[in-house]
């Protein structure tokens, strides 16, 4: 086995016993901080974000990201052990934050530590964000001078150590349908209602034509609706939202322009801050997965690099379906096999660096 584990579990304890709610990370950005410290790392801060580079950074070299978040979920009162309370039972260490997504940041801390003083091909930078469950704007977002500068990005999720190439993006659409009001005993108006039913059923038979290889079809989904005041007037405006889980296959502008032309309503994108991701088949992360015999897979969920404008992929220990979960934990073993599988990765790039 390859790095300090017992620098690694300590670390994830450390996290999951400091509350650290979205946009309320401070503390743990202090308990971050220390940590580096420990070490002897110079570090760099802007509001609750923390990072760092190895010692031997070179500009002259490409950077590889390391990153996952400190943020967490609020813990439901369906918890039965404390989730501030790191506790280990049964190979399992339980508290809020142990699966999603600590175990993956200090798993990286770890990695990060193995190759810190040595001399590589490229820089790693290691960050430590807040924010990420609310996709805020004062997280990965606010260090986009820091992240465009690197080649490309590791993000620590729960994926059960499998390669996320892609990922869907999500754009949120506000319609609205304008009819003309009537009385409901007449043959008058033009109900919004009716209107808002055939977009809503083209919604919901329409498949887009460009289809991403990893993912599939962009999926549309009508989740909201609202119309009408009273009962005998024939409604003149109905509004609805579309859940848009989009893909790399489409520009936001172009979905947008064919939603526009096929729909009765006036479309507002809430957001197109939330971007999907797509790995090409020739990119380093691709082939090193390759080599190392890593599953990869197209994820439907979102996370920090859905704000990033560099190639990425997301891979970590623990598995997605605890995050949010009362009890959460994550396997002892996995945490080990993440930090193992994550010094691989690096060793694989490395290697692949020098072949060139």
């Amino acid at each position: 086995m390859k790095g300090d584990f017992n620098k690694v579990l300590s670390f994830l304890e450390a996290l999951i016993a400091t509350p650290s709610l979205s946009r309320e990370e401070g503390e743990a950005a202090k308990v971050v901080r220390s940590y580096l410290e420990k070490e002897g790392i110079i570090y760099y801060f802007r509001g609750h974000n923390t990072w760092a580079f190895n010692r031997h950074f070179d500009s002259g070299k490409p950077s590889i990201l390391l990153n996952s978040h400190i943020d967490t979920v609020r813990a439901s009162d369906r918890w039965t052990k404390s989730p501030y309370l790191p506790t280990c039972e049964d190979g399992k260490l339980y508290g809020l934050g142990s699966n999603d997504a600590c175990g993956a940041l200090t798993a990286l801390w770890g990695c990060f530590l193995y190759f810190y003083d040595q001399e590589m091909p490229f820089n790693l930078c290691w960050a430590a964000t807040a924010e990420e469950e609310i996709s805020g704007q004062q997280g990965i977002a606010s260090l986009s001078d820091l992240t465009e500068q690197c080649a490309f990005a590791i993000i620590g999720e729960p994926t059960e150590m499998q390669m996320a190439t892609a990922e869907r993006g999500l754009m949120v659409l506000d319609a609205e349908v304008k009819g003309v009001a009537g009385h409901a005993a007449r043959d008058t108006g033009v109900n919004a209602i009716y209107l808002a039913m055939e977009d809503i059923q083209w919604f919901r038979n329409t498949v887009p034509e460009k289809i991403c290889p990893v993912l599939g079809p962009v999926k549309m989904t009508v989740t909201v609706i609202d119309a009408g005041k009273q009962h005998n007037v024939v409604p003149d405006t109905c509004k609805y939202v579309v859940d848009v889980r989009t893909t790399a296959a489409y520009d936001y502008q172009e979905l947008l322009e064919w939603i526009a032309a096929h729909t009765h309503a006036e479309i507002q994108p809430r957001s197109t801050r939330l971007k999907p991701s797509l790995l090409p088949l020739d990119h380093p992360l691709a082939i090193a997965a390759e080599a190392l015999n890593i599953p990869t897979f197209g994820s439907a969920t979102l996370s920090d690099q859905a704000l990033l404008n560099i190639p990425s992929v997301k891979i970590g220990p623990g598995k997605s379906e605890r995050s949010h979960t009362a009890d959460e934990f994550i396997f002892i073993d996995e945490l080990q096999k993440g930090l193992d599988q994550y010094i691989k990765l690096i060793e694989q790039l490395i290697w692949q660096s020098t072949k060139k």
